[in-house]
């Protein structure tokens, strides 16, 4: 397989290795296996490699955008270079479709009247998305206020104006439309996940500042409004994935996942400094994936689990990447045994303090997963914990989560859970801690040799509480 070491070579590696790695401040020794891949991690290579997805070049990789797609081909890149195995459906990409949404303002028109009066809403006053030509005619308009819970028969048929946020529609609830109030119209498409189908109840925007007072303590509100169906356009965004063969006949046909998320913000829609990089979130993640993919890969024989590397598009739009994936999963789930997913590990000034030579996991007490972890960690001299405040807190809010639904153990390990720049422009490569970075995913790459080589899966914890669910899910999973 191309990336692997060559016979001739592995006496001379391993020469090489006990040489240069005597110590890493472990008890015990390190295995051959754990040298070879500890030298294959640097600080250059995650250094090389974030610098570039995280570059002003790739405008912040929001999904879907240009910069995402440069992103996933770099990634994909770094893959066959290793000589990894493609494991997607299109080569190294698994290909999901997303659908971007625009007002079609041709033959738009809206009134308003109440109390006797009338206001018209311009075309560029409204932002509106029926998935169908929409007409309503002198249709009631309730004025949604919080001042009074709704229901459903005070919805139904009805074209609704929120204008407080403090607003709960009933179950069941069937309104013609729902309208918000803004200051400003989306200034972009609006893009609906690859799984999301056509919704019957259209909902819009209007930026008409005169608007709330127009209707405000009004009993007679109606509104006249004639819009065409949205334009929609289809475009296409993909995960990255590659495979490492395991080696044993028994358990070569068993996966364990590494994962992390690609893509980040995009671009705001002013100011001098308007890309958001996103290094940390989750550029270090991304980088973290390859090196130690490359390192694995550089075993003279691989695991006897294999290991699927995967990055996700769409996390910061709510998980739309792994979930697509575990909706159209590559590798069988119930063959599947763990998924570690990585965020947030390049950065050290924690908003809680300094965080060197450590790393957190979501939902420690949900498996037997973090134990595993938090032990082969120590041979690289990382100490893998409990955050008390935020372990659990944490758990459903990254990729791990679409997994755990099927009932695969699955966590996400970081190293700051927040920090100075998150989710702002000043998120830059220049920032990690490449050092302590790179410790870390030695730490990442011993934890997963662990996996991959133990005969027995990790399990939920059915006497915790919390992770019950998931108890149950595996269950299903496993009948």
């Amino acid at each position: 397989m191309a990336g692997r070491i060559p016979r001739q070579s592995v006496a001379a590696l391993a020469a090489a290795i006990l040489l240069a790695l005597l110590a890493t401040g472990a008890d015990q020794p390190l295995t051959f296996n754990q040298r070879v891949v500890m030298s294959h991690i640097s600080a250059d290579s995650l250094r090389g490699n974030l610098s570039f997805l995280a570059s002003d070049l790739l405008e912040g990789r929001a999904t879907p955008s240009r910069g995402l797609d440069l992103a996933a081909e770099y990634l994909a890149a770094q893959f066959r270079r290793v000589g990894l195995e493609p494991a997607g459906d299109d080569g190294y990409f698994q290909t999901a479709t997303v659908t971007l949404r625009e007002p079609n303002r041709d033959g738009f028109s809206m009134t308003i009247t109440a109390g006797g009066r009338t206001m018209t809403v311009a075309p560029n006053e409204a932002y509106i998305l029926p998935p169908a030509p929409l007409r309503l005619d002198d249709v009631e308009l309730v004025i949604a206020d919080g001042s009074q819970p709704l229901t459903a028969e005070a919805v139904n048929g009805k074209a609704i104006l929120i204008t407080t946020q403090r607003i709960r529609f009933p179950q069941g609830a069937r309104p013609a439309l729902v309208l918000t109030m803004a200051s400003v119209l989306p200034s972009e498409p609006q893009v609906a996940s690859p799984d999301t189908r056509t919704q019957p109840i259209t909902a819009g925007v209007i930026a008409k500042p005169a608007l709330e007072d127009f209707v405000r303590g009004a009993a007679d509100a109606r509104i006249t409004l004639h819009a065409n169906a949205a334009s929609e356009k289809a475009v296409r965004v993909r995960n990255v994935a590659a495979i490492l063969r395991g080696s044993d006949p028994q358990l070569r046909d068993t996966y364990v996942m590494l994962s992390s998320h690609y893509d980040h913000l995009g671009m705001a829609s002013s100011g001098d400094d308007r890309i958001y990089n996103g290094a940390n979130d989750d550029g270090s993640g991304s980088s973290s994936v390859i090196e130690v993919a490359s390192a694995l890969a550089a075993l003279p024989v691989p695991p006897k689990r294999s290991v699927l590397f995967i990055l996700f598009f769409g996390e910061e739009r709510g998980l739309w990447g792994s979930r697509f994936y575990a909706a159209h999963p590559l590798v069988p789930p119930g063959q599947t045994i763990a998924q570690l997913n990585l965020e947030q590990v390049g950065r050290t000034d924690a908003s809680d303090g300094p965080q060197i030579k450590t790393a957190s996991i979501t939902g420690y007490d949900f498996s037997e997963l973090p134990g595993i972890l938090t032990d082969a960690a120590q041979a690289a001299g990382v100490k893998v914990y409990k955050n008390p405040q935020n372990s659990d807190a944490y758990f459903g809010r990254s990729d791990n989560q679409s997994l755990a639904d099927l009932g695969i153990p699955a966590h996400t390990l970081c190293v700051a859970f927040d920090f100075p720049d998150y989710h702002r422009v000043t998120d830059s490569w220049e920032k990690i801690d490449y050092d302590n970075m790179a410790t870390v995913d030695r730490a990442v790459a011993f934890g997963m040799l662990r996996l991959a080589s133990d005969a027995t899966p990790p399990k939920w914890n059915e006497q915790y509480a919390p992770a019950r669910r998931y108890v149950d899910a595996a269950r299903r999973l496993h009948p």
